[in-house]
C-alpha cells in the first residue's frame, strides 16, 4: 500500500493532465464541427469529461474557443468545478507529502 501511495502523485498528476488535454481537445472538435453544420459533441459529453477532473481543460477550452459562453450553467459550472478539482488535488499532494 505505500509503494501504491508513493506513486500517487505522479500517476495522478499524469491523468490530470491527459484528461485536461483531452478535455479542451473535444471543445476545438465540438467548436469547428458547430461552424460546419456537423454532428456535434453531446453536452453530456462535455459535463462527463469535466466531471472526470477535466473541470480546468472544459473552462480553458471553452473560453479559448468562445464555446458554449453563452450557456449560463457552462459559464458558472465548469470554473467552479475546475476551483473544486484544483482544491481536491493540491489537497491530495499536500497529504501525501509532495508539493
Amino acid at each position: 500500500m505505500q509503494e501504491l501511495l508513493a506513486v500517487l502523485p505522479d500517476w495522478l498528476g499524469v491523468y490530470l493532465l491527459i484528461v485536461n488535454v483531452a478535455t479542451i481537445a473535444v471543445y476545438g472538435a465540438d467548436k469547428r464541427r458547430a461552424k460546419q453544420g456537423r454532428w456535434r459533441v453531446p453536452e453530456k459529453t462535455l459535463f462527463l469529461a469535466a466531471l472526470l477532473f477535466g473541470g480546468t481543460g472544459g473552462t480553458i477550452g471553452m473560453f479559448f474557443f468562445h464555446h458554449k459562453t453563452k450557456h449560463w450553467y457552462f459559464r458558472i459550472f465548469f470554473p467552479l468545478l475546475a476551483i473544486v478539482q484544483l482544491g481536491i488535488f493540491g489537497y491530495l499532494m499536500q497529504i501525501l507529502g509532495k508539493h
